[in-house]
C-alpha cells in the first residue's frame, strides 16, 4: 500500500535509503549478520540500504513503526513524515510532501 506523498517517490526512497544507512546495524532487518555485511561492497551495500528503504515505504502505510536493527523507523501521516531513530536520538526525518 504505501505511505501518501506528494514529493517524487524516487526522491524520497533515495533519501529514506541514505537514512536507513545511517543505523549501524540496519542489515539485520533482512536477517544478515555482521559478517555478511562487511563483505558487501559499497555498491552491495548501496544495494540492499535501496531495498530496504522500498520495502520500508510500502510496510509503513500499514504498520507506522517499524525497528530496523537498532534503530526505529516511524511514519506520522499528519506531520508526512518518515523518521528514523536510534534510541532517543532522532537520525533525520524524510518529508513526504
Amino acid at each position: 500500500m504505501g505511505v501518501k506523498h506528494g514529493r517524487e517517490y524516487e526522491q524520497i526512497l533515495n533519501e529514506l535509503a541514505e537514512a536507513v544507512g545511517r543505523i549501524p546495524d540496519s542489515y539485520e532487518f533482512f536477517e544478515m549478520d555482521a559478517l555478511d555485511w562487511d563483505k558487501l561492497d559499497p555498491v552491495g551495500r548501496q544495494e540492499v540500504n535501496e531495498a530496504l528503504a522500498e520495502d520500508l515505504f510500502y510496510a509503513l502505510g500499514t504498520e507506522p513503526v517499524i525497528t530496523v536493527g537498532s534503530g526505529v523507523v516511524i511514519y506520522e501521516s499528519e506531520q508526512h513524515r518518515i523518521y528514523v531513530l536510534i534510541g532517543e536520538e532522532e537520525l533525520t526525518s524524510v518529508p513526504l510532501i
